[in-house]
């Protein structure tokens, strides 16, 4: 793997290199150009590898365990002076698949310089190495961080799990909940898109200029080459999509990006709910010795890690977006418009990792404000009109609801007038008893035990 480590430089136009580098930097291994370069040798190499192992080409003899693992050096050890050595060729060659044909015969012999890139077109190479650098990266570093969120939302949706607060529906008071359940919401739909980046599986394509293994073919007629390829495309990781043009059509990548658009699209109502929250007064943000909250006001902590972390994800679904529609449209049997925007995925995917990582700062920064909490919920038991007008409705009123509109809406009710209402009402003792017996803090119904099916 190359190290991941970023120059500190101010000079550069993303923020993913400047500003917010050290956020990022695990992501070099997977999305920079010289990460693209090893991805590339590493299916070069494997092609070879595999073509020698083929019994149906006597032209090459296979290669003894110690010959191969030599080859695999090649990508494996494969650094920064490595990749120098890449954009060398490249500014001969003006072509950077072809660069890496001519670094891999620097480091091989003379005899199996013939054999490197035998019969390929470059999209061979490039729709494997985008898909396996799209692929690490969500495996190896973007699902454990969103792994992470959603564990840390469901440990603290368990711990406030009773802590009841006033719901709000169009802006406007409505039946109580708590602060835990309406955290196990996010973790429910959360769970749902982790489940399915899980389960999904990108394709791979490796037919040729044409999708129709024409030089392979001709050289070797009697080769199964779709077995090979099926058995080639499944030991790099990925499902062989046989029946392509030039290009692997990326239906399965945009599949792919859409996920991650669904994800950023929860999370984004996730920071938009917490800013609320923290705006209502009923969340606070634990301080931090010399952070500064606003330039002229020295009072404020601000709810930054969530704005951040909506904006970043904003950003990111833009890219998804435009990767996913553009993408899998081709003009006949290829054009050049999908390589340049290939190479954004990793820009992409930043910005949605940097959002992960700011919403678990916020999410390790916010305190209930019980006090908050509770007055919110005794300045509103209007809020038990809907536990009245069912009782109502149990015991046959047919006009339980128009009741409870006529004195509730749009007034102020205490729970002097709620209990006055409620003893007037003809019914049976226990069910007015259990009208008395609640209070908007109490009125959470199973809010508690659903925070478990998360």
């Amino acid at each position: 793997m190359l190290c991941g480590s970023v120059a500190n430089n101010l000079n550069n136009i993303s923020p993913l290199d400047g500003r917010y580098a050290k956020s990022v930097e695990v992501l070099s291994s997977y999305f920079s150009e010289a990460a693209l370069m090893r991805y590339r040798l590493k299916v070069e190499i494997e092609y070879l590898i595999a073509l020698s192992n083929e019994k149906g080409i006597k032209d090459l003899s296979a290669f003894s365990k110690d010959e191969q693992t030599r080859l695999r050096k090649v990508y494996e050890n494969f650094n920064t002076a490595s990749a120098e050595k890449v954009k060398e060729i490249e500014a001969s060659t003006n072509h950077d698949v072809k660069a890496i044909e001519y670094y891999i015969q620097g480091k091989v012999k003379k005899s199996l310089h013939p054999w490197i890139h035998f019969a390929l077109t470059s999209e061979d190479v490039n729709n494997l190495s985008y898909s396996l650098m799209w692929q690490d990266g969500l495996k190896n570093v973007y699902l454990p961080a969103l792994q992470n969120v959603n564990k840390e939302l469901k440990k603290l949706a368990r711990t406030y799990k009773n802590a009841s607060m006033l719901a709000l529906t169009h802006g406007q008071p409505a039946t109580p909940t708590t602060f835990g359940k309406e955290l196990a919401v996010f973790c429910g739909r959360l769970n749902r898109q982790i489940d399915q980046i899980k389960a999904h599986r990108l394709l791979g394509k490796f037919g040729g200029a044409t999708g129709t293994w024409s030089a392979h073919m001709v050289a070797y007629p009697k080769v199964n080459w779709i077995r090979f390829t099926e058995k080639f495309v499944k030991k790099l990781g990925l499902e062989p999509n046989l029946v392509t043009t030039q290009i692997e059509p990326h239906d399965s990548l945009a599949e792919s990006y859409h996920q991650l658009v669904r994800v950023n699209s929860i999370l984004i109502d996730l920071c938009q709910d917490m800013w609320s929250y923290i705006s209502r007064g009923i969340l606070g943000q634990k301080k931090v010795a010399g952070e500064v909250g606003s330039s002229t006001m020295p009072h404020k902590i601000n709810p930054i890690q969530f704005e951040n972390a909506e904006g970043n994800m904003g950003i990111a679904n833009v890219l998804l977006n435009h990767l996913a529609t553009k993408l899998p449209i081709s003009r006949m049997q290829r054009d050049l418009t999908d390589s340049t925007t290939l190479r954004n995925q990793g820009v992409a995917l930043g910005h949605s990792y940097l959002a992960l990582q700011n919403i678990l700062k916020g999410l390790n920064r916010i305190t209930i404000e019980k006090g908050l909490m509770s007055a919110e919920l005794n300045n509103h038991w209007e809020v038990l009109s809907e536990a009245v007008q069912t009782i109502l409705r149990k015991a046959g009123k047919p006009d339980a609801y128009e009741q409870l509109k006529a004195i509730t809406r749009g007034e102020s009710i205490s729970a002097e007038s709620i209990a006055e209402f409620v003893l007037d009402l003809k019914i049976s003792d226990e069910d007015k008893q259990t009208l008395l017996s609640l209070s908007p803090k109490s009125y959470i119904g199973l809010a508690p035990k659903l925070v478990e099916k998360v």
